[in-house]
């Protein structure tokens, strides 16, 4: 592992740069900064794809909706859904969560995890259980038990579920993770990236590192082309995949873990930093 003040060699050829968004590209107020701003069309200028791969979804994409270049896209909610944001959110592929197999994972997180409260993330809006904190910024979710929720005959059940949502009010969050996973981690994808014990659970196999490598497989880039950033364990699988990956300097330790090499912490540009090594070794420049 090298640190942000040891410069990990970079790949001979980079196609594609892969990053997060809430801990990683953004700043804690949820700003994307002149100088990362600069970095992104830089790069996008030089040839380079960038995809922003995160947590959340679509409709939440408006921090970055003006940043996103050519192709537009970005994927969404842990690599359950490729939105075009040229396209104000535009669905172009899902990956859903099947929903007898979510109303599994209830069972088993009641049974392993008393307590738990859940939500429903669908394609269309999020909802959410009555015990489970509200959710200011969807004012039009349903509130019910998340077996009406996830009911196929309840209205709306044709949405297809992007992620189940689970939250233990006591629990840490690693130990909370921990413990799911040991419960129903063979049933679907679990992960985290709050620092709260929230979980994210998708459909078996999905998750951004899976969709990221699909979306590569249709450009015809290998992961040895891919540079990628992240800070939380939703995206540990993403860093291990690409050929070349940086952990934040705030990171969670199982992504520096994961990652390859290490920049500075969100606040600190990381992201921009190392875009900026990579286009003054191709002998590009951000634009001032």
């Amino acid at each position: 592992m090298t640190s942000a003040t040891d410069p990990l060699p970079l790949p001979a050829t980079v196609r594609l740069i892969a990053t997060d968004l809430d801990g990683t590209l953004l700043r804690d107020d949820k700003s994307v900064s002149e100088r990362t701003i600069a970095a992104l069309a830089a790069a996008e200028d030089a040839g380079i794809e960038v995809f922003f791969v995160t947590g959340r979804p679509a409709r939440w994409m408006d921090v970055v909706s003006d940043h996103v270049h050519g192709h537009g896209l970005a994927i969404c909610a842990n690599g359950a859904a490729v939105v075009d944001l040229h396209a104000g959110g535009e669905l172009l592929e899902v990956r859903p969560l099947d929903r007898a197999i979510a109303l599994d994972v209830v069972q088993r997180l009641r049974d392993s995890a008393p307590g738990t409260s859940f939500a429903v993330e669908t394609a269309t809006g999020i909802h959410y259980e009555p015990e489970y904190p509200p959710f200011h910024l969807d004012p039009a979710a349903t509130v019910a038990p998340v077996e009406k929720l996830l009911h196929e005959d309840e209205p709306g059940s044709a949405a297809p579920v992007l992620k189940l949502l689970a939250r233990h009010g006591e629990l840490t969050p690693d130990g909370f993770l921990t413990l799911a996973r040991t419960a129903a981690g063979d049933l679907a994808t679990i992960t985290r990236s709050s620092p709260s014990a929230l979980l994210e659970v998708s459909g078996p196999g999905v998750s951004k590192a899976s969709t990221l490598a699909l979306c590569c497989a249709e450009r015809g880039i290998s992961s040895d082309e891919v540079v990628a950033f992240g800070d939380m364990p939703n995206d540990v699988e993403m860093l291990t995949w690409a050929g070349t990956s940086f952990a934040m300097g705030n990171a969670h330790p199982d992504v520096i873990a994961a990652a390859s090499g290490r920049t500075v912490a969100n606040n600190e540009d990381g992201v921009a930093v190392v875009i900026e090594r990579i286009l003054a070794a191709s002998g590009a420049r951000p634009q001032s």
